[in-house]
């Protein structure tokens, strides 16, 4: 008689229970083995910010000498306060004057190109935005409301608007008068007599 495996009993009976268990794992889950789900992994991308600087702009501070205007709303001068009520440098702030406009030639480093107020300009006075009917743009100078050495926005139209020169209209209202103001408010500024708020609504007020 051929020799019989040893512990052939022993083997026998772990293969039975092992099919048992097996049995039943299929039992309680309803007759279909259990499979684990795949591991699904995601990869969140940041959303990227973006930063944009606006001009803002500023509401129409009245003046505490009320100036007329037209029957078009509009001020001696020709100003259109609706069209044109002023808009700021946000980069100019009180804190940054001496790094910006209290800077000798500063300016000059924000002023825009004359194509682009040139071609405002006529868009303007093709608009209406004129003195008598008077669309010849070499009779008015496109001026900065807010002046950009009070830290006045330097592209916005909100701050843009054709003024007319001292042959146009009686020199009070005219561009030179208003230049050699800004200049004035401006030395105040920087010499730290007057902040550049009140400046700015001084500007507003008076023109």
């Amino acid at each position: 008689m051929p020799a019989r495996p040893k512990n052939s009993w022993f083997n026998r009976q772990i293969v039975g229970a092992l099919g048992a268990l097996a049995v039943g794992a299929v039992a309680c889950t309803g007759g279909t083995p259990y499979s684990a789900a795949p591991i699904v992994t995601t990869t969140t991308t940041p959303i990227a910010t973006t930063t944009t600087t606006a001009s803002t702009v500023l509401a129409v501070v009245p003046s505490t000498t009320p100036t007329t205007t037209t029957t078009a709303g509009r001020r001696p001068d020709g100003r259109h306060p609706a069209r044109t009520p002023g808009a700021t440098n946000p980069e100019v702030t009180q804190s940054s004057i001496h790094s910006t406009i209290c800077v000798s030639g500063w300016t000059s480093t924000v002023r825009p190109p004359s194509s682009y107020t040139t071609s405002l300009k006529e868009q303007q006075l093709d608009s209406g935005y004129n003195i008598g009917g008077d669309t010849n743009p070499s009779d008015y100078e496109e001026d900065h409301f807010i002046p950009l050495e009070l830290g006045g926005a330097t592209r916005d139209p909100a701050n843009l608007w054709p003024e007319p020169h001292d042959d146009i209209i009686a020199k009070p209202e005219s561009s030179t008068t208003k230049d050699s103001e800004e200049t004035s408010l401006k030395d105040a500024v920087c010499a730290r007599t007057m902040t550049l708020v009140a400046a700015q609504s001084k500007i507003v007020a008076d023109w």
